[in-house]
């Protein structure tokens, strides 16, 4: 079951994967790797796992450790498999703690009868014990309730949008809905960030942290010029996400009138319909900013959009985008 699965350090690296020719070799073979899996063809997924590790002195990113012991668990391989998820579960820096998760997780299930694997559990019961002790329940509930909402009908959008079309009557409703759930929502996390400061994975859990994050990525300029400085301070307590705020980041940019630094706001064209990278500073290396708040590479992040990474169309996109605001 492949699938972003640290919700307490989403994108945040093993170690600083810096070298850009590294990472290059890195993205390559962890492409690779994921479409040997989607083919299922584990060994060789596994084998391209272990190919991005040593391009970049065994260095990884946690997700990619992870998906990486599934492929060695899928291909009958359990040495490695449990070599990569010790590692992830025994190091200070990531202690492993997604109990439910690799609990239920089908793709390991060759392991579950290994004696290993009640070592493993018994140590990723641990951490999530240890991380959850001082966790205030309550504030955890109602973040979890936020969020839920906060998705749930955005998760509809494009049902709607592909049924009745962009222009509709009733994809303007389902926006009028989404616009007021943000509004109350908004009420409830200011309330939490002006009494209580922004709160970190330690008091309110991995989902709660990320909805504080979350709330005001949705909210209007004003109120995330306010909180973007709290924003900033607690990303250096290590009470937020770097990748997290580079987002804030962006979108504070261009509501300013600015170009965005870390390449995560996209744009529609209101015609045709079509999406695109919205005016972007140095377009050439923003794969190593991206790469220094633990975001993944440009060409990844927009195939959410299917898109390709053009950076001299992006050039001419923009320049397109100046001109016809002046």
């Amino acid at each position: 079951m492949k699938r972003s699965f640290l919700t307490t350090i989403i994108g945040i690296l093993l170690f600083n994967l810096s070298n850009g020719q590294n990472m290059d070799d890195y993205k390559h073979f962890i492409l690779e790797a994921d479409e040997f899996y989607n083919m299922k063809e584990y060994a060789k997924s596994a084998s391209k796992y272990k190919d991005a590790f040593e391009s970049n002195e065994g260095k990884a990113y946690p997700n990619d450790r992870y998906n990486a012991a599934c492929s060695y668990a899928l291909a009958k391989n359990s040495e490695k498999a449990f070599y990569h998820l010790f590692r992830l579960a025994e190091h200070p820096q990531v202690k492993y703690q997604s109990y439910n998760h690799i609990t239920n997780d089908t793709d390991l299930n060759y392991l579950h009868t290994n004696k290993e694997w009640g070592r493993l559990i018994k140590l990723i019961k641990a951490n999530k014990d240890e991380a959850e002790k001082n966790l205030d329940k309550s504030l955890v509930t109602a973040l979890q309730a936020i969020n839920e909402e906060d998705q749930k009908y955005r998760k509809q959008l494009g049902a709607i949008e592909k049924e009745f079309g962009r222009g509709s009557d009733e994809l303007k409703k389902h926006w009028d809905i989404i616009n007021e759930k943000d509004s109350i929502n908004l009420i409830k996390v200011q309330k939490i960030l002006d009494e209580r400061g922004w709160l970190g994975q330690n008091i309110v859990g991995g989902i709660g942290n990320s909805t504080l994050f979350l709330v005001i990525q949705h909210a209007d300029i004003k109120t995330q010029q306010k909180y973007l400085p709290m924003m900033r301070e607690a990303v250096k307590k290590g009470n937020a996400q770097a990748g997290s705020l580079a987002l804030l980041e962006d979108r504070v940019a261009l509501r300013t009138g600015e170009k965005q630094i870390y390449g995560s706001q996209i744009g529609r064209d209101q015609d045709s319909g079509e999406f695109f990278v919205s005016p972007l500073i140095d377009p050439e290396n923003v794969n190593e900013r991206r790469a220094n708040v633990g975001l993944g590479s440009i060409e990844s992040y927009i195939k959410n959009w299917n898109m390709t990474w053009d950076v001299k169309k992006h050039i001419e996109r923009s320049e397109k985008t100046e001109k016809e605001k002046k």
